[in-house]
């Protein structure tokens, strides 16, 4: 099969494609594999296992549960299954045992202030000890920093930011309590400190719907990111979305075409954060087709469909921001391996 045309056979039946679809994701997939050529990256992060293997780039909390600013769709919900620390020392500590443990990297976070500031001055020091007694590839879910702290976190050994980008005023006000002049002037800040930056866009934010994303990904254009993760909402109970409903498929894969054709040189990925059911794997095999060069937590239907379209799948057992690196690599015969029994 060339590796240039997209298979006939449609992957989601559940979703008839209308021409108009079907030209978009052709061209999405010819400029992927001109640009980006056949390879597939498909990732296990934080501590999932999927059969016998598991990953190995845990989450930690410099904020334990705690979260002031208590988005719409999370209210610090996200922060609970992470790994908690308290202070510098607890840093340290755990950052330590992980190395031990064998993990690879370790994906900063926590909770916000009111002004969408988590804080990192605090753990300067604990976090340049990590890096340079561990070695561990260090990311962080930076919440909306000024320039300085960017510039702070990427001196102290931080080697990459992650930032929720809105592109609409209302959602950034409505969900996540914030102006959105903080959200540009915290993603300005991360590329003029140096700091790699991986922006992520949450399809469906504003309680389901489709509404500044694709501003959004106007606004990420205009920089040169390492990598775009493209996520969607997914309702928590607990939080005031908890009843909402995703936006479809084929809505969320129209946001990863239209996404490679504005940034053609840059990696997407489809990341962790989305529905786990028969709509979700449906996404899988419509993003394959629609410029994703990565995937977080697989389907058996994804590796199918990723065979089927020719694709030459690997394996990385961290977070799919983090670029492909044979020393991150999983196994190869993950053929078997399902995220629907993935444990979580």
């Amino acid at each position: 099969m060339s590796s240039s045309t997209v298979h006939n056979a449609n992957p989601a039946s559940e979703f008839p494609l209308e021409p108009r679809d079907e030209a978009l994701f052709q061209s999405a997939w010819e400029t992927t594999r001109a640009v980006h050529g056949n390879a597939f990256t498909f990732y296990l992060p934080g501590m999932i296992r999927s059969g016998r293997e598991r990953g190995r780039y845990p989450a930690l909390s410099i904020t334990g549960t705690r979260c002031d600013l208590l988005c719409e769709h999370c209210k610090g919900r996200l922060l609970e299954p992470m790994i908690q620390v308290q202070d510098p020392a607890g840093l340290h500590r755990v950052s330590t045992r992980l190395k031990q443990q064998g993990a690879l990297g370790i994906l900063l976070s926590g909770g916000c202030d009111k002004s969408g500031k988590l804080p990192w001055e605090r753990y300067y020091g604990a976090i340049a000890r990590a890096y340079d007694e561990t070695g561990l590839f260090l990311s962080a879910h930076v919440g909306f920093p000024d320039r300085e702290t960017s510039s702070q976190l990427k001196q102290a050994g931080v080697r990459q930011a992650l930032i929720d980008v809105m592109g609409d005023p209302e959602t950034a006000e409505q969900v996540y309590h914030l102006k959105s002049r903080d959200v540009v002037d915290a993603l300005e800040g991360i590329f003029q400190s140096g700091l790699s930056a991986a922006p992520h866009v949450v399809a469906g934010l504003f309680y389901g719907r489709l509404r500044g994303e694709r501003r959004a990904l106007e606004l990420i254009s205009r920089y040169e990111p390492d990598v775009l993760v493209i996520v969607v909402l997914t309702p928590l109970k607990g939080t005031p979305m908890a009843s909402v409903v995703p936006p479809s498929p084929l809505e969320v894969a129209r946001l990863v075409a239209e996404a490679r054709l504005l940034m053609p040189e840059v990696p997407i990925s489809l990341g962790c954060e989305r529905p786990r059911n028969r709509q979700g794997w449906v996404l899988e095999r419509l993003a394959l087709r629609a410029g994703a060069t990565r995937m977080a937590v697989w389907s058996d239907e994804a590796l199918q469909e990723a065979s089927r379209l020719g694709l030459e799948p690997r394996f990385q057992l961290t977070c799919c921001s983090v670029p492909f690196r044979d020393d991150f690599a999983g196994r190869t015969d993950f053929t078997a391996e399902t995220a629907k029994t993935a444990e979580f």
